[in-house]
């Protein structure tokens, strides 16, 4: 009995140091990350994390606009490979919209159309969709500004806004999700996002070539903050949210209550009708119901890659070609996706706790349920 009080005790004593040497060198975020994560029965950030965080809220206007409804409404069923997917993969809420229609609607668990999850990097479209707007309204001249004019700590190096957008910063930047350790956890759960982005040094060359780092869109959205003098939060509201008549408040995750910074790399939590509205609004060139929302010029730039050797991404939205058809998407961590075919009129959304089993165990840019949840959508669009 003595020997096991010693081991409990100097397991105990291993505890106490550990979590001490956390806070001296600045990884209590760990701790932080640790409680939502693990104490909560998770092994990873997970869709329905938002009650664990700060947020700001994204109002909508009192002018909502629900999605019409397809005369042909959930008259086709799903095929068997997507309804053993939905269920392998845990979707939550799978969306065909037709024509500017709700064409096909289902969900899962205990979700439903008004639930919200988290978005992830699929807010990454949506902080360029800002960026457009800033620069239409003239509050940003171009994509062509440099990110010092905002913060003189990148003067000299030639980053621009656009560099940002584009994933071309060149930034010091370890984009990982299994390390506690990595600049990715600690920008998601530590409590000053801004000193951890505006830590970040510039060691490539900007504007060559792509390379995918959360801490550009982070700082992109610290640069539309300071250049309109409005929260992202309350600049989304104004510009989109309610203009495209959401019906729905929706959340944007900050690191703090004292800082109250955005999550701009992720972490916007909203239901799928309308997540789907930005896949809508890019469809029609930035137009919304008659209205010029975003620069249509601007639209095409962003679906269009911006590097030959990166044809994977343009200015926020990810581009694929599928079964000779062009994609555009937005795309979030454990596989949120607003997929957009223009000229079939076609919208996909898909929201749900995991992707397909190659997921992290291939360097293919693109992950096979992707490729999945586009071939059996279109399967069941023949029946149109």
């Amino acid at each position: 009995m003595k020997f096991i009080k010693i081991i409990l005790k100097g397991f105990i004593l291993i505890i106490i140091a550990a979590i001490v040497l956390l806070y001296i060198f600045d990884y209590s975020y760990i701790l932080r990350g640790a409680k939502i994560v693990y104490f909560t029965g998770h092994k990873t950030a997970f869709i329905d994390d938002y009650p664990y965080f700060d947020n700001d809220t994204i109002k909508k206007g009192n002018n909502t606009s629900p999605w019409p409804i397809h005369k042909n409404y959930n008259h086709t069923t799903p095929t068997e490979k997507l309804s053993e997917v939905n269920k392998d993969w845990g979707t939550v809420a799978f969306l065909i919209i037709k024509n500017d229609s709700i064409w096909y609607e289902n969900y899962h668990e205990d979700f439903n159309k008004n639930s919200k999850t988290n978005s992830f990097s699929m807010a990454k479209s949506i902080t360029t969709a800002l960026l457009g707007k800033a620069i239409m309204e003239g509050d940003i001249k171009s994509l062509d500004q440099p990110v010092s004019d905002y913060y003189p700590q990148y003067a000299n190096t030639n980053v621009t806004v656009g560099d940002l957008a584009s994933m071309a910063s060149g930034l010091d930047w370890v984009e990982s999700y299994t390390s506690p350790f990595s600049v990715t956890a600690r920008a998601n759960y530590d409590d000053d996002l801004a000193e951890t982005i505006l830590n970040q040094k510039v060691v490539e060359a900007p504007g060559k070539a792509f390379k995918y780092l959360s801490g550009n869109t982070e700082l992109l959205g610290m640069v539309i903050e300071k250049a309109t003098g409005q929260t992202l939060s309350n600049y989304l509201s104004e510009s989109f949210w309610q203009r495209m008549g959401a019906t729905d408040d929706a959340l944007w995750q900050v690191d703090d209550s004292e800082h109250r910074l955005a999550k701009a790399f992720c972490c916007i939590s909203s239901n799928a009708r309308d997540f789907a509205r930005f896949g809508k609004l890019y469809k029609d060139y930035g137009k919304w119901e008659g209205k010029q929302l975003l620069d249509s010029a601007y639209v095409v730039k962003s679906i269009t890659p911006r590097f030959k050797e990166g044809p994977e991404y343009g200015y926020g939205w990810w581009l694929k070609e599928q079964n000779n058809k062009d994609f555009f998407m937005m795309r979030g961590h454990l596989g949120q996706y607003v997929i957009v075919q223009p000229e079939d009129n076609v919208i996909i959304v898909r929201l749900g706790h995991r992707k397909s089993p190659d997921d992290g165990k291939t360097e293919a840019v693109f992950t096979n349920d992707i490729v999945t949840y586009i071939d059996e959508a279109y399967k069941m669009l023949v029946h149109d």
